[in-house]
């Protein structure tokens, strides 16, 4: 039995290491054994930033990768979330009766897609300002250099 508010709180807490993926698909699914990549590549960046400082170049474009993997799994946690009591049976709990409680969405499963709602966005958010700042400085800087 595969239970919805597991599944949604996995997704945003363990979702960049694919925990839900994991759960809900088994450990012959690609997906969760290639999610841990993009995780990694951000945190490296993040530690290139505390080596080298904001101007490095790989930091800035390895960052978002981290951002936008946690932003994905707080959206797949609000996917899971919303996802009807039919739809979660007949997908992931298809040996049972369409209305069992494993797909039932509970106090704990709405508390799950507001905070990924809430933290997912401004996950999203800040990984593009960040990219888009970094990238017109950039910009910026290589337009000086073929001025001069």
């Amino acid at each position: 039995m595969k239970n919805k508010t597991l599944a949604t709180w996995l997704a945003f807490w363990g979702g960049p290491l694919g925990l839900h993926r994991f759960y809900l698909h088994g450990f012959t699914d690609m997906l969760a054994w290639l999610l841990p990549i993009p995780t990694a590549l951000g945190f490296y960046g993040l530690e290139r930033v505390k080596q080298f400082g904001q101007d490095d170049t790989l930091s800035w474009m390895l960052i978002p990768l981290l951002g936008f993997t946690l932003a994905g799994c707080a959206m797949n946690a609000i996917f899971y979330g919303l996802m009807s009591i039919e739809k979660w049976n007949a997908r992931f709990n298809p040996q049972t009766d369409a209305l069992n409680p494993a797909g039932r969405t509970q106090w704990a499963t709405i508390i799950g897609i507001v905070t990924a709602l809430l933290l997912g966005t401004t996950v999203m958010m800040s990984s593009l300002v960040f990219s888009f700042q970094r990238y017109f400085e950039f910009q910026i800087e290589a337009a000086r250099l073929i001025s001069q």
